[in-house]
């Protein structure tokens, strides 16, 4: 199984003064024994590359343009990410899904974008509470899953991080139960493992309200190889407890 992964998702937060004083306490956390990301606002990014210079803590963006440039206004590239350090690219996450209109198809496009300027996409999925209640689970997870692979093609997915993040979880105070984030990511595993060689090494995180007090629980779980944190990652405690969960679950 992978190694894992803990990314921090800063959502619309942050100042250059409170940026200071989190990224300081990141930084100043030493060894976290996990790889470990935080995915900050565009305006931010050139911060947290400079504070997080030397660290281990890797440098992420919450969203990447599907196109390489051009007259897109307000868009961004995955070039002028890498160019300010990123490794990473969240793409698909929930609320772009709903608040943006991204179809799965634009989803698939962006995680082209990131891995053509050798970014890694995070690519989440999820689905509503109203698609649990109904039983489509499932068939929600597969079908994004397969759009993705329509665009990117199989032979290309082990370079891709994929995040299960139940959209009813996601800033809610609710989390799945361990039981239901095992039996998606189960999912997830067997069919990267009908579309790749090297599926058991491809991280699945998990993502919906970790917090310190659960994220030993969920870390536990068969292919759950880390966490895509809110809320919990703009606090700098939390979000190095969880890293340390992350890394007790992986030795």
């Amino acid at each position: 199984m992978p190694n894992k992964l803990v990314a921090g998702n800063w959502k619309m937060h942050g100042s250059l003064a409170a940026n200071a004083a989190l990224l300081g306490e990141l930084a100043s956390g030493g060894d976290l024994g996990v790889a470990c990301a935080v995915c900050v606002p565009y305006p931010y990014l050139g911060q947290a590359r400079d504070r997080l210079d030397g660290t281990a803590i890797a440098l992420g963006a919450q969203d990447v343009s599907e196109f390489g440039e051009g007259a897109y206004t307000g868009e961004v590239s995955a070039g002028m990410l890498a160019e300010f350090g990123c490794r990473y690219a969240i793409v698909g996450h929930s609320e772009r899904r709903a608040l943006f209109a991204e179809d799965d198809a634009t989803v698939g496009r962006k995680a082209a974008a990131a891995l053509a300027a050798r970014l890694v996409p995070i690519v989440c999925v999820g689905e509503t509470l109203a698609e649990r209640e109904s039983g489509e689970t499932m068939a929600v997870i597969r079908r994004q899953l397969d759009a993705v692979a329509g665009v990117l093609g199989d032979e290309v997915l082990g370079s891709v991080v994929f995040a299960y993040e139940p959209v009813w979880a996601i800033g809610t105070g609710r989390s799945a139960s361990a039981g239901q984030v095992g039996e998606v990511h189960g999912e997830i595993r067997g069919w990267l493992r009908e579309r790749c060689a090297v599926a058991d090494l491809v991280p699945i995180l998990y993502g919906g309200s970790v917090k310190p007090g659960n994220a030993a629980e969920l870390f536990a779980v068969e292919n759950v190889d880390g966490g895509l944190i809110g809320g919990a990652s703009l606090v700098a405690n939390d979000f190095l407890a969880i890293c340390r969960a992350a890394a007790n679950a992986q030795s």
